[in-house]
């Protein structure tokens, strides 16, 4: 049996399996992707599918950190909009 590979939420350090954390991904090119599969090239950052995670990393510049880059705005408002998607219109943390 496969085991599911384990990463920690930048934001709030909870350890989860690797499937249940949105991953955002900064390429060689230093273009940051929101990376829903996965299995996109780079270095990437891990934060949980939570409205209070999304708030607190642009707050906190977490992401930022992690990666070494600046994140635009855009990016969390894409990362908003993936969770708001995931969580079925239910925006609770």
């Amino acid at each position: 049996m496969k085991s599911i590979p384990q990463r920690t939420c930048c934001v709030c350090r909870t350890q989860k399996n690797k499937n249940e954390l949105l991953r955002i991904v900064k390429n060689k090119n230093n273009n940051i992707n929101i990376d829903e599969t996965g299995k996109l090239p780079g270095r990437g950052a891990y934060i949980c599918y939570s409205m209070n995670c999304v708030e607190k990393a642009q707050k906190s510049k977490k992401i930022e950190k992690v990666l070494e880059i600046k994140v635009e705005n855009e990016i969390y408002e894409q990362m908003r909009n993936i969770v708001e998607k995931k969580l079925g219109g239910d925006v609770i943390g």
